[in-house]
């Protein structure tokens, strides 16, 4: 019998793999309640000799053909890139984001910060390093890295554990089951993260075959998992069976655009809400039931609830150790957790019920299944007392008896924060990440809208605070992005403002200046290391240490050289004056100040587990250990029963 006519062949075109890959991400799109947009809003590159001539090649060939396809944008350091591209899919809830490519060795290593970055907040990006030559036709290839015991391994190797998703395409046929895995966890809320590819130089320009299928638009929807109806009536049963419960606000609420459904949630139950550094914003500052922070940076109303919390309902939460101030902020002996979120690994935690689904699905389904039940009355009064505390605090803070209470009539940080939160409007967005701020921040800024609040803290990253502050204002145009940054984070990179002055990115950066890490100064100092390293002083001809004189450092002309006007504040009023100047300009600007670093923020009355010498001969280590030893017998690992009978 004769064999079959083999199938008609399929139509190809001829394209390098670079064109391939640019030509499929300009095709991708993602949809959520019938919304579709784009996924990816361009391609941040740094080119070398790895990626030139490669995906250099097919950005340049993309822009000429078709300006509208993939966008390209020229940083200044592979990091930072990363950083934009991260802080743009968090103000996208994570349905848009940006590829970054870079050159081999260097330029590939520069990106791991920004890897771990992504994974650990759960936000996606596409990494697309240069790699050695898949032939090994050139070796050892400049900026390889060769092992005596592995011939196959390079630098690009080092993405594994910080990658949610990781190939390496050592051939063309490879290309197209990369790509598609690639996109699944790209778009997958569960298992969102960064995405590594890596392209052997000498692969990328090879030509193939491609069929045209391939690049045709794909849409990827984004589901919304509902909650199992067994699992929703467990989470139902331990919510009806509380007296003091709490809700902990995370990420997910935001991303999920739960918000709403979390405001009718809270209203109908009267439960109060704690938020996260991610959910910070899931209600506005002055709803009823919201307590602001939670954790070691949190506020004392916030906390005074944890401690009672008879059960606590965890809401697209990882349960981070600042959210449960290393796991001494739920006190309560019988405590119990409803934990929902899309991950099973964090809905797992503490052993509560599990609730694997949508917030926004979940939130609404538990409100109508919880219909007629609410706290009693001494809860909500009591909610309102510790708020209302709290608010006043912020007030006293914000607006001390004796303005410019530092040290020389410098401003606190308190005071700066303060003004900058009175002149931002609603909409706008306060960006942080690293330092001090990001605790005072997450404690005391008044948030009045969902997006309002753009804190990294699940890597803080110093540095991300600028690339960040560019990516989310690309995102969000029509918002004003005001940069709060240290001194010490903004030496890691004041690069990006480049980039911010290239593009024609406005954003705000008040760079507040206190001559080192104020951040890690108070925590030395409360762990009796006595501040040791963490000023920015000459070294003694003296005594040998680093505790000379100020460094006569003027950041504000460094910031001029780059490109962005700079205005300079010396008091509250100029302040003001300054910010509003910058916001209603239409370039990026920097307002520095100068702060005395000495002046804490109000005390959360909480804790976090930084290991303290166990012995010493200072007495100030002796006195923290003290300290320590106290706090870490009230630790626990929360194995509450998840059974609503037990």
């Amino acid at each position: 019998m004769s064999e079959p006519y083999p199938p008609a062949r399929t139509e190809t075109v001829r394209l390098t793999v670079s064109q391939a890959v640019v030509r499929f991400l300009a095709q991708q799109h993602t949809e959520r309640d019938g919304h579709r947009q784009r996924l990816f809003a361009g391609c941040f590159g740094i080119f070398g000799h790895g990626n030139v001539a490669g995906l250099g090649q097919a950005l340049l060939q993309a822009e000429l053909d078709d300006p509208g396809a993939l966008r390209y944008v020229l940083g200044r350091n592979e990091q930072a890139v990363v950083h934009t591209a991260v802080a743009y899919a968090r103000a996208k809830d994570r349905l848009q984001t940006w590829a970054v490519s870079t050159s081999v060795g260097p330029g590939s290593t520069n990106m791991l910060t920004g890897a771990a970055l992504a994974t650990i907040n759960r936000l996606p990006v596409l990494l697309l390093p240069a790699d050695t030559f898949a032939t090994r036709s050139a070796g050892a290839l400049l900026q390889e890295l060769e092992l005596p015991h592995s011939g196959d391994v390079t630098v690009n190797d080092a993405f594994r554990p910080v990658s949610r998703y990781f190939d390496r395409i050592w051939r063309p046929e490879q290309l197209p089951g990369a790509l598609l895995g690639a996109m699944r966890v790209l778009t997958d809320p569960a298992e969102a993260g960064a995405v590594t590819l890596c392209f052997p130089q000498d692969v990328q320009a090879e030509a193939f075959d491609w069929p045209v299928d391939l690049f045709a638009e794909r849409t990827w929807h984004v589901a919304r998992p509902v909650p199992e109806r067994a699992a929703l009536q467990r989470a139902v049963e331990v919510i009806r069976s509380a007296r003091r419960p709490l809700v902990v606000a995370g990420g997910g609420v935001i991303y999920s655009h739960a918000t709403e459904a979390l405001d009718a949630f809270a209203t109908a139950t009267g439960i109060p809400v704690g938020q996260t550094q991610a959910g910070k914003g899931a209600l506005a500052y002055d709803h009823p039931q919201s307590v602001g922070a939670i954790g070691s940076t949190g506020t004392t109303a916030a906390n005074a609830l944890a401690r009672e919390a008879d059960v606590v309902i965890g809401i697209g939460t990882r349960y981070q150790d600042f959210t449960t101030a290393s796991r001494t902020a739920f006190a309560d002996p019988g405590v119990r957790f409803v934990n929902v979120n899309v991950a099973s690994m964090d809905a797992a935690k503490h052993a509560g019920v599990t609730v694997q689904a949508d917030a926004r699905e979940t939130l609404t389904a538990l409100t109508e299944a919880l219909a007629g039940w609410s706290v009693d009355d001494a809860h909500r009064r009591r909610t309102a007392e510790l708020a209302a505390e709290w608010e006043a605090t912020v007030e006293a803070a914000y607006h001390p008896a004796t303005p410019s209470a530092g040290e020389g009539g410098r401003l606190t940080q308190n005071e700066v924060i303060g003004v900058v939160n009175e002149v931002s409007a609603a909409r706008d967005v306060v960006v942080c990440a690293a330092g001090s701020m990001p605790g005072d921040l997450h404690k005391m800024w008044r948030v009045r809208d969902p997006k309002g609040y753009h804190v990294e803290y699940g890597y803080s990253c110093m540095g991300y605070e600028i690339p960040g502050g560019i990516g989310i204002r690309m995102a969000s145009p029509d918002r004003d992005v005001f940069v709060m940054v240290g001194d010490g984070s903004y030496l890691m990179m004041p690069t990006e403002l480049v980039t911010a002055v290239q593009e024609g990115v406005k954003i705000v950066v008040v760079l507040v200046q206190n001559h080192g890490f104020a951040s890690i100064g108070a925590l030395s100092e409360s762990l009796g290391s006595q501040r040791f390293g963490t000023r920015y002083r000459y070294r003694s001809s003296s005594s040998g240490r680093l505790d000379g004189d100020v460094l006569p450092v003027d950041l504000a002309a460094n910031a001029a050289s780059l490109g962005v006007d700079v205005l300079v504040a010396q008091d509250g009023p100029s302040l003001e004056a300054a910010l509003r100047k910058a916001k209603a300009s239409e370039r990026a600007t920097v307002v520095h100040v100068e702060t005395d670093p000495l002046v804490d923020a109000p005390s959360s009355r909480s804790w976090w587990d930084v290991p303290v010498s166990e012995v010493s001969t200072l007495s100030s280590t002796q006195e923290a250990r003290a300290v320590y030893d106290g706090w870490k017998a009230a630790q626990r690992p929360y194995l509450a029963p998840s059974d609503p009978s037990a």
